[in-house]
């Protein structure tokens, strides 16, 4: 793992090594095992190593191929090595200390600007081709690492963080307000559509799925990879078969993802997903007598879960049910009692480099990663990407598929399956299920006004951006989706649009650099992915269960009690505003001079503001988290101190 950076001086002059230098030096807050630079004629490469795996110890990097007249610096590990030694016909001798960054290099030597395609795992990398004068770089499928960039007249520049290249000379910190305008108007959890742009104006990323290439004073950004719902099914003989390939694809995926020099975590919560990626891990971690460190989330002592029955705060009881039944596992609970949203907010800043919405969970994700660094982890294991891969499988959208197909026998015996799992009257279900199937039944009979989440940003700002109309070429709505989509055409989106995957896996690469450990997300892998996609929907609703393919396919991995659960879901970050009660007038005078600023004004939507910062005056109820003016409040909040920060 690395911090990597580089400046290419496109005149065909030689580089001047100071912006270098610079680079450099401002990745110094990061900490590193090595600290190399390579440079010539008008080229210079810098990498600032952080030792992972095994093989990054004696890594060189940048490392150079006087042979092949290559030069690379890299902030990868690839997951699928022996697949590759195979395919580059590297001999057996040479496999087992060879870099990652070499293996690229082979790879690009191989099949040039296709190279990206061939690669599995956490990439982001640059490649100086001597030959073909020409810088040429790539970022992973999802864009599991960052790599950002300035393109001016005379210079290219890129590094994995953004505030080194604001230290170049002649950069300012300019804010990009369209960039700003598309993250206020965007209700949900996307940051922005942009999928190349960043918060300020003069600097751009290579978006997930791309190869950058660099001759002269051409730029071209190349998508190399699609993931497509359209792809051939795979048609196998009984529901056995498809659990045996299932484990197949993701025990390799989690295997490949446990390769450190030092240990192994994961953050474990009550749910499936992680609880499937935490026992294939164990099953292979004790073929070599390891053992997995395990991280969860819990609340605070004091906190008095006020959720309804069904929804669990505190879930400690499942979590513990996957540690008894997994075994070998060094267990961490932690809650984190000294910090809250409000307090984190400053020190997420300066690690995100740019306004983030996820303050909920903010203290406790960075908590786990510091936390899992002071126990001497190399790979902390999360599964993410699982609810659109290994656990796919919305019961009700399903039984709307069968409901339009008119397939009566098998909905009646699958809502009564599901009634049993789940709870409750088969037929109580039905108006849902049917609303689902016939969504034009919401127009002709709405069931009261839909609610609309309050809009932070200003119309009058909106209007200037044309931010709303953006949106809608987009295809999505102020939530960061479509009202009109169903659970399948959302998942086909999720895949094909870019911008869902950029802001988790910026809040990965800026902590793994903080804290010097590489979050690892197996359900994420693209060969599990494509596996998934490829499966019949059948196989993912079955006699009543939902999920239902990692529901079996966890048999004998995990307890019943959480492999089955249909009843209770964990509610994570639900104590925020419980946590900030000591420091809500603190909070509220922060609002109350956001809403007198007449620069933030601008920007905010100024009644919306006051609306929620009116009922926020009137004291602060845990149970109040979930309320929307509340949110609203904070997100503003982090936004106006973003911006402060500018001045």
């Amino acid at each position: 793992m690395s911090a990597i950076a580089g400046v290419y001086n496109r005149a065909g002059n030689f580089v001047d090594i100071e912006h270098g230098s610079i680079l450099m030096e401002a990745l110094q807050i990061y900490p590193a095992d090595a600290i190399c630079t390579w440079y010539e004629d008008n080229i210079f490469l810098g990498c600032h190593s952080q030792w992972i795996t095994p093989e990054s110890i004696t890594e060189q990097l940048p490392y150079y191929d006087s042979i092949r007249q290559l030069a690379i610096t890299s902030d990868a590990i690839i997951d699928n090595r022996q697949q590759l030694f195979e395919n580059l016909q590297v001999q057996p001798g040479q496999r087992t200390n060879m870099s990652d960054s070499e293996l690229i290099l082979l790879t690009y030597a191989k099949w040039g600007e296709a190279a990206p395609k061939y690669l599995v795992g956490d990439f982001a990398f640059m490649i100086w081709d001597g030959r073909e004068r020409k810088l040429f770089g790539a970022r992973d499928f999802s864009g599991s690492r960052t790599l950002y960039f300035v393109n001016r007249k005379r210079q290219f520049a890129f590094c994995t963080v953004i505030e080194p290249l604001l230290a170049l000379p002649d950069m300012k910190r300019e804010l990009n307000k369209s960039w700003l305008a598309e993250y206020l108007a965007i209700t949900g959890m996307v940051d922005v559509v942009s999928d190349s742009s960043t918060v300020y104006k003069d600097i751009e990323q290579v978006p997930p799925s791309h190869s950058i290439s660099i001759t002269g004073d051409q730029v071209k950004l190349k998508r190399y990879c699609t993931i497509s719902m359209e792809d051939q099914q795979l048609q196998l003989k009984s529901n056995e078969e498809y659990v045996e390939a299932f484990r197949e694809v993701f025990q390799e995926a989690v295997t490949s993802r446990l390769r450190t020099h030092r240990h192994v975590g994961a953050q474990l919560s009550g749910g499936l997903d992680s609880g499937a990626v935490v026992s294939f891990a164990v099953n292979a971690l004790r073929k070599n007598n390891q053992s997995l460190h395990t991280f969860s989330y819990i609340p605070s002592q004091d906190f008095k879960n006020y959720l309804p029955k069904r929804y669990l705060a505190n879930e400690s009881p499942f979590i513990q049910s996957t540690i008894e039944y997994v075994g070998s596992i060094n267990e961490h609970y932690c809650d984190f009692a000294d910090r809250n949203s409000l307090s984190e907010v400053d020190d997420f800043l300066k690690i995100m480099e740019m306004p983030y919405k996820f303050f909920e969970n903010s203290f406790w994700l960075k908590g786990m990663f510091e936390k899992a660094s002071i126990e001497g982890v190399g790979v902390l294991l999360n599964g993410g990407r699982g609810n659109m891969s290994i656990s796919w499988g919305p019961a009700i959208d399903y039984y709307a598929v069968l409901l339009k197909k008119l397939k009566w026998a098998q909905l009646t015996r699958e809502l009564h399956h599901y009634s049993h799992n789940a709870g409750g009257s088969r037929l109580r279900r039905l108006p849902e299920i049917t609303r689902v199937a016939f969504p034009f039944l919401d127009r002709m009979f709405p069931e009261g006004e839909p609610y609309q989440y309050p809009t932070l940003i200003n119309p009058e700002f909106a209007k200037r951006m044309g931010v709303f109309e953006k949106l809608k070429e987009y295809g999505i709505d102020r939530s960061g989706w479509s009202a009109e989509m169903n659970a399948y055409e959302q998942r086909k989106k999720h895949f094909e649009d870019l911008f869902h995957w950029n802001a988790s896996n910026t809040l990965a690469t800026k902590l793994s650099l903080r804290y010097s450990l590489w979050k690892r997300d197996p359900t994420n892998d693209i060969r599990v992915i494509r596996f998934c996609l490829s499966v019949p929907e059948g196989q993912y609703v079955q006699n009543g269960l939902d999920r239902a393919l990692v529901r079996r396919a966890t048999e004998n991995y995990l307890p019943d009690k959480v492999r089955l659960n249909q009843r209770i879901r964990g509610a994570q970050g639900v104590d925020w505003v419980h946590r900030m009660i000591p420091h809500w007038n603190a909070f509220i005078e922060e609002i109350q001079q956001l809403s007198t600023d007449p620069l933030a004004m601008e920007i905010f939507n100024g009644p919306v503001i006051l609306a929620a910062l009116t009922k926020a005056q009137m004291g602060a109820k845990p149970e109040q988290a979930n309320d929307p003016d509340y949110r609203i409040l904070m997100r503003s909040l982090i936004v106006y101190r973003f911006l402060k920060g500018l001045e």
